[in-house]
């Protein structure tokens, strides 16, 4: 019995939990931990009348047409599992749905896969094709939910700071980091518009990309989620150039304020998407029924339901923009998402962390640091405009009232 104790730890509540298992897990688990945003949002949120800037998360409500169809699904008894690649009825509509927005053209029997929304199909396209070695060159700074993955493939993300053009991504980034790494390269992570810049590319520059990554035997895995919240011109697809290279992802969580109901979408050529199937249908086997069948309705009747919310998302952009560009915020100007990425004004705490911490405690209003999004974001704030402009109005004079009362050294 005496034996036994010794190989037991008490953790909480009268857990136990034999602790050399503890030493046993994947020991790439112990190079990764929970995002730094999340971290902090939850950190903040008992600060009393806190206001919060912080999630990715849309404030509008799911469309009624798009809940009413969930709803139908759950009367008529769509809670049984679906294919492995989803609802044929989801694939067609997703189809069309990229073929009208995009110009792209998908095969629903084939080249769509229905994912739990975008964050699996980061994770089922990452995990299908790295594997131990390999490197993964990303733009920085970026939505920090790609690294973890490919540190669990055993994988090496390789970043390119882009800070000093405004967070414009060049071919002559691309080639010097090429240059730089080389064979050992497997895929290219894009993110537009991007999380936590807001910033996206003009057709011309995403040509311009294009033509450089299809000298490169590289996959390009194109995280396009915000496609649908873009200002002042027309998102434009990086599959649309180099079709053969790209696993593009994308879902209705941002466009259609679907974040609850997880889902997604990867759409890619037939081989790709047979090997990323594998990996999908043991990671989650499908995405949710019920959730599909909104999707139908979302992709269909609602397939311009995003532009009444980026609209109001615009005004809030300009707001905010203006505002913190008074308050003396260094801002590339934001041409999508809904998020504000400012340079901590020079004389004030350039440590992120600190600077949003003491802002929390002091005005009550939560800001992520820059550094949740990697050292090249150090001395930034981001700042999400997703909330009723009564709280932007707020936020702003709480920020407003903290540089006053915080001068410059």
């Amino acid at each position: 019995m005496n034996n036994f104790y010794a190989n037991i730890e008490i953790i909480k509540e009268g857990k136990y939990m034999k602790h050399t298992l503890s030493q046993k897990f994947n020991r790439q688990v112990d190079q990764i931990s929970v995002s730094l945003i999340r971290k902090f949002d939850e950190q903040v949120t008992n600060i009393d009348g806190i206001i919060k800037l912080t999630l990715g998360e849309p404030d509008f409500n799911t469309p009624e047409h798009v809940k009413q169809a969930g709803i139908q699904a759950i009367e008529e008894n769509y809670s049984h599992y679906s294919g492995m690649s989803g609802l044929m009825d989801v694939r067609v509509a997703a189809s069309e749905f990229f073929a009208k927005k995009y110009g792209l053209h998908y095969k629903p029997e084939s080249e769509i896969l229905v994912t739990i929304g975008a964050t699996e199909a980061i994770s089922a396209s990452l995990l299908s094709i790295l594997e131990a070695g390999d490197k993964v060159l990303m733009p920085a700074p970026i939505y920090p939910g790609y690294e973890p993955i490919i540190t669990l493939a055993n994988a090496k993300p390789i970043y390119i700071d882009t800070s000093k053009n405004d967070f414009v991504l060049t071919p002559e980034m691309i080639d010097q980091a090429m240059v730089e790494h080389g064979d050992e390269v497997k895929a290219i992570i894009l993110n537009y518009p991007s999380n936590p810049t807001g910033v996206t590319y003009t057709r011309e520059e995403v040509q311009k990309i294009a033509e450089s990554l299809k000298k490169y035997d590289i996959f390009v895995i194109s995280d396009e989620i915000y496609s649908e919240l873009t200002y002042g011109g027309d998102h434009v697809s990086i599959a649309e150039f180099i079709p053969e290279q790209t696993i593009l992802i994308n879902g209705l969580s941002k466009s259609h304020a679907m974040t609850g109901w997880r889902l997604g979408f990867i759409l890619s050529n037939e081989a790709f998407i047979k090997e990323l199937m594998k990996v999908h249908q043991y990671l989650v086997t499908a995405a949710s029924t019920v959730s599909q069948k909104a999707a139908v309705k979302a992709l269909t009747q609602g397939i311009d339901d995003g532009l009444e919310m980026r609209a109001e998302y615009q005004i809030r952009r300009d707001y905010v923009y203006q505002k913190m560009n008074d308050l003396g915020f260094s801002i590339a100007r934001p041409n999508g998402a809904f998020y504000i990425f400012g340079k901590i004004p020079k004389g004030f705490n350039q440590n992120s962390m600190e600077f949003c911490v003491d802002l929390a405690q002091k005005q009550a209003l939560a800001l992520i640091p820059g550094i949740a999004f990697g050292p090249e974001a150090e001395g930034y704030v981001r700042v999400s405009y997703a909330a009723s402009m009564e709280n932007l109005e707020k936020a702003m004079e709480r920020l407003s009232n903290y540089m006053k009362a915080h001068p410059a050294q």
